[in-house]
């Protein structure tokens, strides 16, 4: 059976290539960016396959508009996924704190906007599958990405539990963890704030650490179908090398450092 889909920051990157594996076997895709000029190509090969919404995910009236928009023209909706969402770079002392608002406002509140609008038509569905897009950075950080990194920490906790509350309804949530990956998200569309000379060798240090470049999202759209496919689908999924070469090592640390401070740990309970 065919999926209805609801995408956010469908115009490029990684939601555009959901959107089109989706289409590219027959599925129906509720369609979302800021300007629907950007999804035009969409709609002439795909027809009414393809519903274009416009979405400022920071905007509750437009979200809700959207998704009952979707939910009218489709009839249900199987697949929703949080992709929207940009990049603020700079040293937590370099950011300004409505950079961080903003930041927080797209990445973290923009996701839940979206989830709160779904979540009584999957529940009476007693079916669907949210997907958050997370990222390498919400389960690890990076200096000059601490904004990032905590619009993404955030997103995963809320998810975890969201998940939790949710399988008792047959509605799956899945959080999707890339690792870096050639789209604008370090480019046109990210924010970078005023650089302070004090914080210059960590910028070159980063730069000459990215300067062999990273890949390019080719299998995005073949590995979102196989996760929307299962039957028992990940609560958490990486996507690219970079995290499954990463990370194993980063849980490692943790696991010793937890275990150097137990008596300490015990201690604080009078042990």
């Amino acid at each position: 059976m065919t999926k209805v889909w609801f995408v956010t920051g469908s115009s490029k990157g990684f939601g555009r290539a959901f959107v089109e594996a989706a289409l590219s076997r027959g599925d129906q895709v509720a369609a979302t960016a800021r300007d629907t000029d950007s999804l035009a190509d969409l709609t002439e090969e795909y027809g009414d396959a393809v519903l274009p919404l416009a979405l400022d995910v920071t905007d509750t009236d437009q979200v809700n508009a959207a998704i009952g928009a979707a939910h009218e023209k489709f009839g249900r909706l199987d697949v929703v996924i949080n992709n929207a969402g940009y990049g603020l770079f700079g040293a937590a002392e370099e950011v300004s704190l409505q950079q961080v608002r903003d930041q927080m406002e797209t990445n973290f509140f923009g996701a839940i906007a979206v989830t709160n609008a779904v979540l009584p038509i999957l529940r009476e569905q007693g079916s669907g599958h949210i997907i958050q897009i997370s990222s390498v950075g919400g389960v690890t950080t990076f200096p000059t990405l601490s904004a990032y990194n905590a619009s993404k920490w955030a997103l995963e906790g809320y998810s975890e539990s969201l998940a939790q509350e949710l399988a008792g309804f047959g509605v799956n949530v899945t959080i999707v963890e890339p690792g870096g990956f050639d789209t604008d998200w370090g480019g046109a569309s990210a924010t970078r704030a005023t650089p302070m000379p004090q914080y210059q060798p960590i910028h070159d240090a980063l730069a000459k650490a990215f300067a062999g470049g990273v890949p390019k999202p080719l299998g995005f759209g073949n590995a979102i179908l196989k996760i929307v496919d299962s039957e028992q689908p990940p609560l958490r999924v990486f996507f690219g090398e970079m995290p499954l070469q990463m990370l194993p090592g980063v849980y490692q640390q943790r696991l010793d450092t937890w275990n150097e401070w137990a008596a300490v740990s015990r201690e604080a309970e009078g042990r």
